[in-house]
């Protein structure tokens, strides 16, 4: 299955601006997750991030759905600021529109409940339906991801990971939400159940209008499921641009080691390209480089560099860096 690029992308649903989380780990000591992130999605869109493990990509989604409290910025979704503290009743609105699917499906499921129980308990808080009505709902929701009513009545622990996975995207879509933060969702599956994942969330998004969060190390797959893709170091983004672009025309360092060490199945082509390696290792979050966090692993970082924090700039339309030697 095709992604569908031809999308309304005209209001964006969610609005990101100069997003912080900060975990305090000490008296004085901080480790700065999400440092200063801008962005934002449009309705019907994928924004896929990525970035290598611990640049703030899951407490970005984690902390966009209000699973974390932010340090500081500002979250607007569907034109309504949800930063900081909301009323209960908003809250509750926000949660229904707003929902999650977790990277391990088994740790994500109360392994005490029914399948049936688990997609049925978000209907239960936020729809007043009879309990013929929910598992109507739910026998629904089972057939639509490619499962059988009879799954209903059994216990994660005797699903297969692909299944489980399927059940933790029928729990999201249960209240009907508009925005998903997808927080690596195929990374714990084997890779023969990986595709299947992915086109079930494509023919989703198609059919219900959806809008995604797709967070993952994996660049094929993003590649393949995004609109436009934002790259994450060390808690701030380094690059946001049509995915498209990105791929063809990276101009973030950072970014192009990442797209060269995508693997090909042309094991000619393999065996003849080169790839880019980052010397040195990803600085502590704890006390992250002055200027640039990337300076200590770029080629072409000078003193001007430990000066100054760059920006997101739009180099070309629609196509953010932030370095200075762009």
């Amino acid at each position: 299955m095709t992604m569908d690029k031809n999308k309304n992308l005209a209001k964006p649903l969610l609005e990101v601006m100069d997003l912080k989380k900060h975990f305090k780990i000490g008296r004085k000591a901080f480790v700065k997750a999400v440092d200063g992130v801008s962005f934002q999605i449009n309705k019907g869109e994928t924004l896929g991030l990525v970035g290598e493990s611990g640049c703030g990509k899951s407490t970005c989604g984690r902390t966009i759905l209000k699973l974390y409290n932010s340090s500081g910025g500002n979250i607007v979704f569907d034109g309504q600021d949800i930063s900081g503290r909301v009323a209960y009743s908003e809250l509750l609105g926000f949660k229904k529109n707003a929902q999650m699917i977790f990277q391990d499906p088994y740790s994500a499921l109360d392994p005490r409940m029914t399948i049936g129980e688990i997609i049925a308990e978000g209907i239960t808080v936020h729809f007043k339906k009879s309990r013929a009505q929910i598992m109507e709902t739910v026998n629904e929701i089972l057939l639509k991801i490619g499962m059988t009513s009879d799954f209903a009545n059994r216990f994660p622990h005797e699903l297969s990971g692909g299944q489980r996975q399927r059940v933790g995207i029928a729990r999201a879509l249960a209240v009907d939400p508009s925005f998903i933060v997808c927080d690596e969702p195929i990374s714990a599956l084997d890779v023969s159940i990986q595709a299947q994942i992915i086109n079930l969330l494509i023919s989703l998004q198609q059919e219900r209008n959806l809008t995604y969060l797709f967070i993952s190390h994996d660049l094929s797959m993003v590649k393949h499921i995004s609109d436009r893709v934002g790259v994450m170091y060390l808690g701030n983004l380094v690059e946001l641009a049509n995915s498209a672009d990105l791929f063809e025309n990276p101009r973030h360092p950072y970014t192009k080691a990442l797209i060269s060490a995508i693997p090909t199945a042309d094991p000619d082509f393999e065996s003849a390209r080169v790839r880019l390696k980052l010397p040195g290792e990803v600085p502590s979050p704890i006390n992250p480089p002055s200027g640039c966090k990337f300076r200590t692993r770029c080629q072409f970082a000078d003193d001007s560099c430990a000066e100054a924090v760059p920006g997101l700039r739009e180099i070309t339309t629609g196509h953010f860096v932030a370095c200075f030697k762009e």
